[in-house]
């Protein structure tokens, strides 16, 4: 091999990257009525009806009401789902179509396969969460204490949960695997994080409980960002989502290398 082999791949190789991103953006905009709306109206349902029932129900800070309380959850708990189901989904239609093939024989590395799959995730994540935030404004107004803790969790969030949809869709070979990964790990996972309470208001041992499942410190540290005031400091939420988002990419680039379930 020249010494001039190596450039001239470097552009087929990001142009490998920039088409399988654009390919996986596009396939959930294409659809946004059903991959940003929809998650909106479910979004502004669950404000509506927990708002109403539970306003003068629940006390969880001193300055802040319940509302104001529930809507970083819904926003969070709309992110983590839906990043989570864009590579998740794509995979396994890839697989299933058979059109997976396609994008493994192209000159793509395996950093630009994790790095498309999980920007293109990220990416809906947020959409689905401003929206969601953009509707809420309808009701009532956040306060914004920490606009960069916001953004730092909003990406790290959507981030694991990325890489999970992408380890998600490697492992399963057929919908019923993926509906049983979605269903008995992430949707318990977020529904018991604090979206719709604070931790405090528990008991000690589910409090316990709370502080081992590793998107509660998601919710808590963007909750700091609107407020200033969360369940535990943000620091540690910090460091908990950065260790799990790095492990997380270690088992996905693991996966990847070996070829599981892809090549062989």
């Amino acid at each position: 091999m020249t010494p001039s082999q190596p450039t001239s791949m470097q552009p087929q190789l990001r142009s490998g990257f920039r088409t399988l991103l654009y390919k996986e953006m596009l396939r959930f905009w294409r659809v946004a009525f059903q991959t940003i709306a929809a998650p909106v109206m479910t979004a502004l349902l669950y404000l509506v009806i927990f708002a109403q029932v539970l306003q003068d129900r629940v006390k969880v800070y001193d300055t802040i009401d319940y509302t104001q309380f529930l809507i970083p959850g819904l926003m969070m708990m709309s992110m983590l789902q839906n990043a989570f189901a864009n590579p998740s989904s794509s995979l396994i239609q890839s697989r299933i179509t058979g059109n997976l093939v396609f994008i493994l024989v192209t000159p793509i590395s395996n950093l630009e396969f994790f790095g498309a799959y999980v920007l293109a995730a990220v990416m809906r994540g947020l959409a689905v969460g401003a929206a969601v935030w953009g509707v809420s404004m309808l009701f009532l107004q956040l306060p914004v204490a920490y606009p960069l803790w916001i953004l730092v969790f909003a990406v790290l969030a959507c981030s694991i949960m990325g890489i999970l949809g992408l380890i998600a869709g490697l492992w399963s070979e057929k919908f019923d695997q993926l509906a049983a990964f979605q269903n008995f790990l992430i949707m318990p996972a977020t529904f018991l994080s604090g979206v719709f309470y604070s931790i405090h208001t528990l008991p000690p041992f589910w409090q316990a409980v709370s502080h081992w499942n590793p998107i509660f410190y998601t919710i808590d540290g963007f909750r700091y960002g609107f407020f200033g005031v969360a369940d535990s400091s943000p620091w540690l939420s910090l460091s908990v989502v950065l260790f799990v988002f790095i492990t997380l990419t270690l088992i996905a680039m693991r996966l990847l290398e070996t070829g599981y379930k892809l090549r062989h």
